[in-house]
């Protein structure tokens, strides 16, 4: 379990991390996300005591840390793939690892193979492609088959096998009753990992639940429609509400408004409709809103102004 009290971090006159509390809990894979700047890698450098907090406390597993004798049985940890010894092999760079705690060579071989790196395992880290590195991380970070696991953007770099991989390595991981600590800025992949979600926003947190109760609080209903009469049926829709948007020529996309209604309004009015398709929420729905006033870094399109959606980076960064 990793539990954060009042947990700050103040760079001059920077808060990168204000005053947040929260708990991973053991037995569920939690996501952490969060727009770039807003307080996600320096609130889990503190976790694994690389940062020290300006105030607050944070623990794993009872402790600080820093306190744990045996820090590697207790916190598995990948922040940063390119923290390896460049000359040395991926085999090396574990030994070294597994001789600080006295980890018998078996589990390293065992971590290898987990990992898919027995082909490369006696080749320098140095020369590895980002994929391969980010798995020697993962092995790193289960080396000491700990009882909290923290991962920062772990499929980054991997191929399609990879991230399936890393998706049911850290659900098997939990079913065993650990901490899984997760990020990454693949949506559809978070969605379909983690059972709950702590967002953070410029140094907040703006929402901790279950994945389910995101989505739902967050849900409009939404509505696609396909019809000759687009204008007519939108000037028709439109009011108290009721968002109307023509992306396409004769599509309607409508929000506020559930499909009989819509069909009812069309029926009246003489209006003929030929797809009524009801649009699910999504975890990027959920996350664009909880996220639209905490962006800190805006990105716009050249030669005019970005869409609204545009203003909140899909990246859920640092």
């Amino acid at each position: 379990m990793i539990e954060a009290t009042g947990l700050s971090k103040v760079y001059g006159s920077k808060t990168a991390v204000d005053n947040v509390t929260f708990t991973v809990k053991a037995g569920q894979v939690t996501g952490f996300l969060g727009p770039n700047g807003a307080g996600k890698s320096t609130t889990m450098r503190m976790i694994m005591g690389l940062d020290r907090p300006t105030s607050g406390r944070v623990t794993v597993n009872g402790r600080p840390y820093a306190e744990h004798k045996a820090p590697l049985h207790q916190v598995g940890a990948l922040l940063d793939a390119k923290a390896v010894h460049t000359s040395r092999s991926a085999y090396n760079h574990l030994r070294a690892m597994a001789a600080t705690h006295n980890i018998p060579t078996a589990r390293v071989h065992e971590v290898i193979e987990m990992t898919g790196l027995e082909a490369v395992a006696k080749k320098k880290a140095g020369g590895f492609s980002l994929g391969m590195g980010q798995r020697l991380g993962i092995a790193a970070a289960l080396l000491g088959d700990p009882q909290t696991l923290i991962l920062d953007e772990p499929v980054n770099g991997l191929d399609p096998e990879g991230v399936l991989w890393v998706r049911n390595l850290v659900r098997y991981v939990a079913s065993q009753g650990k901490t899984v600590f997760l990020s990454s800025h693949l949506m559809s992949e978070m969605a379909q990992t983690a059972d709950h979600l702590i967002v953070i926003g410029r140094g907040r947190i703006i929402a901790d639940a279950p994945m389910e109760e995101i989505i739902a609080g967050t849900r409009q209903v939404r509505t696609l429609v396909r019809t000759s009469a687009a204008a007519q049926l939108a000037a028709l829709l439109a009011g108290n509400g009721v968002t109307v948007d023509q992306n396409e020529q004769e599509t309607l996309e409508v929000t506020g408004l559930d499909s009989r209604r819509i069909a009812q309004v069309a029926l009246d009015n003489g209006v003929l409709v030929y797809e009524l398709t009801p649009q699910l929420s999504s975890l990027e729905d959920a996350y664009f809103d909880l996220t639209k006033d905490e962006v800190e870094y805006h990105s716009h399109l050249t030669g005019g102004p970005a869409p609204a959606r545009e203003a909140a980076p899909v990246t859920a960064g640092k």
